[in-house]
């Protein structure tokens, strides 16, 4: 992993809704000091959508590699510039990794475990594990998987190897402020759950998330993100179940404090809306940041699914102890993932050197602002 100046890990003993103590992983040595919330700086925070190797992209991972092994890093460039100067970077990643040179795409995915490495190389800290594809290779994906993000120095959230790894919250340190990141999912397809492995991968229940997060904020945890692989497929507008579950998670609060800061949004393979719902940003679907040639349920091309978008949000410190950390700055940056190239492109930026994409940029546009959140103080970035 390249050598980065934020600082990224903190040991919390936290108490999860499963019942159990553990303390936290950490890959860094924290910060020392905690000064009062006036004396503490603001946060950049960046989370981007599905990363979904289909067998098209392993393949240009190992042409890119040169042929011997795979290089994820050259795909994911076009992006760094956003990822990288953030106090905190998010991706998803919605698949499992391989072994021994066994990998494949859709339906049962099984990733070359470099990506990892690509993922670390573009500035990201975590990502969420919870997702329909999580058990795709059963426990030993799982262990796979987090074994490579582990080895990168990739934190994850949303799925476990053990038990107490189940019960253990992500807090990720930025500065002087801890952010805690939790990580669910609505399923996984066909795949059953290994033997006295329930925990292994984090289920949607109302309950429990806000029981997580009230627990996160308890241990310390100053921002709490939540991402949730939600949602109708390639569906722009949010669904029912996605804009009740949002409205209740976002008016749940502790002592006149929100119990959720931020919610991420994945799996509908298209750029879904922002929203700001009672005072809380929502990403109801980021889209689809890697991904093979798309195809919708009517067995179609369907080019939104390599559409996509990074949200940006800039915290403030609250300016007495106990309060909320607000965001002061909201953007989106629009995303389209070349399927020729093979590579990420910042829509903004490829305009800017007179790629003819304008089309494709402001429809991303739309869907991102549909529900009002222009209003609220959503803007495009760059």
């Amino acid at each position: 992993m390249i050598a980065r100046s934020r600082q990224v890990a903190l040991a919390l003993t936290v108490v999860l809704a499963a019942g159990a103590a553990c303390q936290a992983r950490e890959h860094r040595p924290p910060a020392t000091g905690h000064p009062a919330p006036s004396a503490a700086r603001g946060l950049t925070l960046v989370a981007s959508g599905d990363v979904l190797p289909h067998t098209s992209i392993i393949d240009r991972a190992r042409f890119d590699a040169g042929g011997t092994g795979h290089d994820f890093r050259p795909m994911l460039s076009g992006i760094r510039s956003v990822v990288a100067p953030a106090d905190v970077a998010l991706c998803h990643m919605e698949t499992v990794y391989g072994a021994n040179g066994v990998y494949t795409g859709y339906p049962a995915f099984q990733s070359p475990p470099e990506i990892a490495a690509g993922l670390a190389a573009t500035g990201y800290d975590g990502c969420s594990t919870a997702s329909n594809h999580s058990l795709d290779a059963g426990a030993e994906g799982i262990r796979r998987t987090l074994d490579a993000l582990d080895r990168a120095g990739v934190r994850h959230a949303g799925s476990a190897r053990t038990e107490q790894e189940a019960r253990t919250v992500t807090v990720l340190r930025a500065g002087q402020a801890q952010v805690a990141h939790l990580a669910y999912t609505y399923g996984t397809n066909v795949s059953p759950f290994p033997p006295d492995q329930s925990w292994s991968v984090n289920l949607i229940d109302e309950t429990r998330i806000v029981a997580d997060a009230r627990a996160a904020r308890t241990a310390g945890a100053d921002i709490v993100v939540v991402s949730l692989h939600w949602g109708t497929e390639w569906q722009e507008n949010p669904d029912g179940q996605q804009v009740a579950l949002a409205r209740s998670l976002t008016a749940s609060r502790t002592g006149g404090r929100p119990d959720i800061d931020l919610i991420l949004g994945t799996h509908a393979h298209v750029p879904q809306a922002y929203e700001k719902v009672n005072g809380t940003w929502v990403i109801y679907g980021m889209g689809d940041q890697i991904a093979g040639e798309m195809f919708n349920h009517d067995g179609a091309r369907d080019p939104r699914g390599n559409q996509s978008t990074v949200g940006r949000f800039t915290f403030t410190p609250p300016a007495r102890q106990g309060g909320r950390w607000e965001v002061t700055r909201a953007e989106f940056v629009p995303q389209l993932f070349d399927v020729d190239a093979g590579r990420v492109v910042n829509l903004n930026r490829a305009l800017a050197q007179g790629a003819g994409l304008h089309a494709v940029r402001d429809r991303i546009r739309d869907v991102v602002l549909s529900r009002g959140a222009a209003q609220d103080g959503l803007v495009m970035g760059e």
